[in-house]
């Protein structure tokens, strides 16, 4: 018995899709002590990490079939390490305790926390599929500063410059996350916007949204210093480079750029947690 625990738990855990679960609540919680959550970050961290595990254990057991299908390497459902039914199990006892643990944080963010983690759901149930793929990111992401907001004295909602940056955020890390994946999900039958323009045009697009939202994080907040123009225009170089340099043929250089745009937004978002209240 104990060796089987052993022998499972590591491949839960990668199933889980760690990187992205640990960076979304890192950086909401980061935000929240940012805010002025004060200990109330740790509920933050706490209901952040359950939806997520949630999300990425639904993920692998929605597309067990397609993984093995597309001899996923990085899949344990699809190298039969894991049953599907177990990753189920584990997505739905996630789900579960996500629940009270969002409504903690207050009602308010709780619900609105819940709504983005059903966005989310409902990109893994099947709109990752169709041409609005990029709207649960949209909407998810763009609700995360307002989750960290609702949970503040009088439950303010996030200010309008922050749901925009955050819905930016979201929708051009979406095209830039899918672009590894484009030829296993078209062998597959998976659609989503970032398949119907192609590698090279998403990838273009992913660094131009991400250089929106680097935008809207510099001049958006009333007591935006110098430094948001200083990273707007460093932003805009790395963007103008990626594209430039995307022309060749095979390049990577717009993927780069988005990434590396991607986390000059982070670091705005992040330093800009005081203005949010």
């Amino acid at each position: 018995m104990r060796k089987t625990v052993t022998v499972r738990l590591p491949a839960l855990l990668r199933a889980c899709h760690p990187e992205p679960s640990l960076a979304v609540t890192s950086i909401t919680t980061a935000l929240a002590l940012s805010a002025g959550r004060g200990a109330g970050a740790a509920l933050v961290a706490a209901a952040l990490l359950a939806g997520q595990l949630s999300i990425g254990w639904s993920n692998d057991w929605i597309d067990a079939d397609r993984d093995r299908t597309a001899a996923r390497a990085d899949k344990p459902t699809a190298q039969r390490e894991l049953r599907p039914e177990a990753v189920r199990t584990a997505a739905f006892t996630a789900a579960a305790a996500c629940v009270p643990l969002s409504l903690a944080m207050g009602w308010r963010a709780g619900l609105a926390h819940l709504v983005a983690v059903a966005a989310a759901w409902g990109y893994n149930l099947g709109l990752k599929s169709t041409v609005v793929s990029w709207a649960p990111y949209a909407l998810a992401f763009g609700l995360v500063p307002s989750i960290v907001t609702l949970g503040l004295p009088g439950s303010p909602w996030a200010p309008g410059w922050a749901t925009a940056a955050g819905a930016l955020l979201g929708v051009g890390a979406h095209l830039a996350n899918v672009l590894p994946d484009l030829d296993d999900d078209a062998a597959t039958g998976v659609r989503g916007l970032p398949h119907r323009l192609g590698g090279p045009r998403s990838a273009a697009l992913s660094a131009v949204l991400l250089l929106a939202a680097t935008a809207v994080l510099a001049v958006g907040p009333a007591d935006a210093g110098g430094w948001g123009l200083v990273a707007l225009a460093a932003a805009a170089g790395v963007t103008g480079t990626g594209l430039l340099l995307a022309r060749r043929p095979g390049s990577r250089a717009a993927f780069r750029a988005a990434i590396v745009v991607a986390g000059v937004d982070v670091a705005l978002l992040l330093a800009q947690g005081s203005s949010l209240g």
